[in-house]
């Protein structure tokens, strides 16, 4: 079985339970409900139901499902090496291109976007299958939020798909869109479902293998 159908299966159920809280989250900001559950405000920070925390939980899964197919990473200690490396990259990517942030160079928004690509990039070294896995994931489960808010956004709808951060303004529907939509979802949210997907992942696995010798030792 070539990779891209393993990759396709693996992924199926959890994006399927992906889109459903997706569109759960959409039908209870549209409804109104409870704000701690379904947070409307820009970010939508703190939201209970969200996606964003699937990431640590199918990055457990898909690296536990690989892991037993014998896809496991060639060193467990070096997976989550370069995980943790591509946090730290993360991070100063973020402090470099964050709004009304002291650092001020020529270009560099560029350079905090090659930091961010890089971080995604170098999970392949560490776990290849996983960082692949996490990939193709991370698209099925953005997608459908980038639809989602082209329509809020469109349609000026009360949900945190719609909004910017306070105090901006857009001069046309493309610019926010592409600013508040596109990338996010397409880089930033991507990078961060590969990078802390394959550290929990990696981190899980490699306690398992740990644990798996000294259990088969004889009492």
């Amino acid at each position: 079985m070539d990779a891209s159908v393993s990759t396709k299966r693996l992924i199926l159920i959890p994006s399927v339970i992906t889109l459903a809280v997706t569109l759960l989250r959409l039908v209870g900001e549209l409804q109104h409900w409870p704000t701690a559950l379904f947070n409307r405000e820009a970010g939508g920070v703190g939201s209970i139901v969200g996606i964003t925390w699937l990431v640590f939980v199918f990055g457990i899964y898909f690296a536990s499902k690989l892991s037993s197919a014998g896809e496991g990473p060639a060193s467990g200690g070096r997976a989550i090496v370069y995980s943790i490396s591509g946090i730290v990259l993360m991070f100063i990517s973020f402090v470099v291109m964050m709004p009304g942030s002291k650092i001020n160079f020529p270009g560099k928004l560029a350079v905090g976007f090659v930091l961010l690509v890089l971080a995604a990039v170098i999970q392949f070294f560490g776990w290849p299958a996983l960082a692949r896995t996490l990939v193709a994931y991370g698209y099925a489960a953005r997608i459908p939020v980038l639809i989602i808010m082209y329509f809020s956004i469109k349609g000026n709808w009360d949900t945190h798909y719609s909004l910017g951060p306070p105090g901006v303004e857009f001069p046309d529907f493309w610019t926010k869109f592409i600013q508040i939509a596109v990338i996010p979802q397409m880089i930033m949210w991507i990078v961060f479902t590969i990078v802390l997907g394959s550290l929990c992942g990696s981190i899980v696995v490699a306690v398992a293998h740990r644990r798996k010798p000294a259990a088969e030792q004889p009492a």
